[in-house]
Formats: C-alpha cells, sequence, structure tokens
C-alpha cells in the first residue's frame, strides 16, 4: 500500500511496509488525512503531524535506529513522523510504519522552511491513500455525543480561544499566556497515555480519579492563568466523565485525542526557531559580557 504525502504544492510517496498491523489500519482508516506541520523541538531531523488516533506501540524499534526516510508513529507524542537524516538524542520506542519512497532532500528542504515560518504561518498537508480510496465510517461511540462533536471539531480548525491567545500585550504577554498553556496542555497528554499504560495493573477506580486530577487541573490553569473558555470547559467535560460509568478505555484514548490536539493547535502559535535564536544570544552576550 502506498500513500501520497503533500504539502507546499509538493507531494512525496510514503510505501507501508513491515507488521504494524494494528496501527497500520488505525492509520488508514482516518485517510484522507488533512494536517498541520510541526517543526521539532528536540529530536531534530523530522518533520511530524498529529496522529488523529490512539494506539500501542508495535515493533518497538528505538527512535535513533529509524534510517533516514523512515516513517514512523510515535506513541505517547501521538506523533506521525518522517525522518530525513539522524535524529539527535532521544530515548523511546517507536513503530515503523513504512518509508519515504522518494530522496530525502525534498523532506529536508520542507522542514527548513517549516523550522524558518512555524509560528508565523501554518504549514497544511494532506495525506492520502495513493489509489484514491477513503476510510469506512467508524462505529458509534458509546461516550457522551457533546465530547465526541467538541473532539472532531477540535480536530477540523484551532478553537477560537487558543486563536486569541496570541493578542494580547498586557505585561509579558504573549509569551507568559501561550508558553503556559502549551506546556499545561503538553504534560497532561503525555500523562493522560501514562495513565493509560497502566490499565489493567492498577485499579480502575484510582486511574480515573488521577485522569479527572489531572484534567481538573490542566482545565483550571488555561481558563483562569490563560483566560481561555471554550478549551477548558471541553477537560472539564472529560473531568466529570472521568467521575461516571462509561467505558475507561474508550474515555481515555478520547481524553488523549482532546488534549493532543489541544497541545497542538498551542505549539502552532509558537515560533520556536526564532526563540532558540534569541535565547542562544542572549546566553552568548551573557559570557561574553
Amino acid at each position: 500500500m502506498d500513500l501520497i504525502f503533500s504539502a507546499e504544492g509538493r507531494s512525496w510517496p510514503l510505501r507501508l511496509t513491515g507488521d504494524a498491523e494494528r496501527t497500520r489500519r488505525a492509520l488508514l482508516s482516518a485517510l484522507p488525512m488533512r494536517l498541520q506541520l510541526h517543526t521539532p523541538k528536540i529530536a531534530g531531523s523530522h518533520i511530524y503531524w498529529h496522529a488523529p488516533f490512539v494506539e500501542d506501540i508495535e515493533g518497538a524499534t528505538h527512535v535513533l535506529s529509524a534510517t533516514a526516510g523512515a516513517f514512523i508513529y510515535w506513541p505517547v507524542r501521538q506523533f506521525l513522523e518522517i525522518t530525513f537524516a539522524p535524529l539527535q538524542a532521544e530515548n523511546a520506542e517507536i513503530t515503523v510504519l513504512g518509508h519515504l519512497d522518494a530522496p530525502v532532500e525534498g523532506i529536508a528542504e520542507l522542514a527548513a522552511t517549516l523550522k524558518q515560518d512555524q509560528g508565523r504561518r501554518i504549514l497544511e498537508g494532506t495525506l492520502v491513500r495513493s489509489d484514491g480510496g477513503v476510510s469506512e465510517p467508524s462505529p458509534p461511540s458509546s461516550l457522551p455525543q457533546d465530547i465526541i462533536a467538541a473532539r472532531k471539531a477540535l480536530w477540523v480548525s484551532c478553537p477560537a480561544d487558543i486563536s486569541r491567545v496570541t493578542a494580547s500585550r498586557a505585561i509579558m504577554h504573549p509569551a507568559g499566556p501561550v508558553f503556559t498553556a502549551e506546556s499545561e496542555a503538553r504534560v497532561l497528554h503525555e500523562f493522560l497515555w501514562w495513565i493509560r499504560a497502566e490499565r489493567g495493573r492498577k485499579d480502575e477506580l484510582v486511574l480515573r480519579q488521577a485522569a479527572a486530577i489531572a484534567l481538573d487541573k490542566t482545565a483550571t490553569r488555561l481558563s483562569d492563568f490563560c483566560h481561555m473558555e471554550e478549551t477548558p470547559a471541553l477537560l472539564f467535560r472529560l473531568k466529570a466523565t472521568m467521575e461516571d460509568d462509561y467505558p475507561f478505555d474508550a474515555l481515555i484514548d478520547e481524553a488523549i485525542l482532546a488534549t493532543g490536539r489541544i497541545g497542538a493547535w498551542l505549539d502552532l502559535l509558537i515560533p520556536w526557531n526564532d526563540l532558540n535564536k534569541a535565547f542562544c544570544a542572549a546566553l552568548d552576550g551573557r559570557r561574553a559580557g
């Protein structure tokens, strides 16, 4: 099976290979996929976007063993990625889904543009099947339909209250609210993945309580510190549902999908390259002084 990844007026073929059947099914069921590209902050030589599904690792390949051109799924961070050179020091295991069926230089050029432009504009792309096939509709969820609808809306467009976070020019705004909101959402997303990994090993009631507290804490921060309304309302709703009798497996996956998407939209607001260059310049200036 071949896929076509497109962005910035160019297209690249991706060939699905290997034995990650479960993750491959989840990927194919999510196609066609509209995506927003993110620049890496730690690992370096890759581009990524957030996956609209939650799956456990398959194959357990160390991320530093991924060869240039690898197409990978990174659980916990919930990324789909294309690498174009050896990655920098990271310690994680990933699922290899396939490889880029084209020279990596084109992806490297796209990554350079992405590095310069993130936070200034959103670089969008698509991922489709090469044969033009479409996915089967997902079966109905047993979770509250208002939560499902809110999560689907999150994946379609950036919520207005997230878009507005950069508007303020009060003291240390917008940097303070944006960095706070992005870090709160990212840590919540990772923590919910950790809770998910404990299913079957810890009492479900304990896991529900831990998830509810974490959702409540992040929602409160986004509401009280970052002056957001719509986004924390969804987190408060998920927190309340953790205390009901809905199936925990479906509920924790739904919370992961929602919080990951919130973190992704917030990440796209931040001009990481400009900030890193300014940080380096400030540090170098301090040493020189």
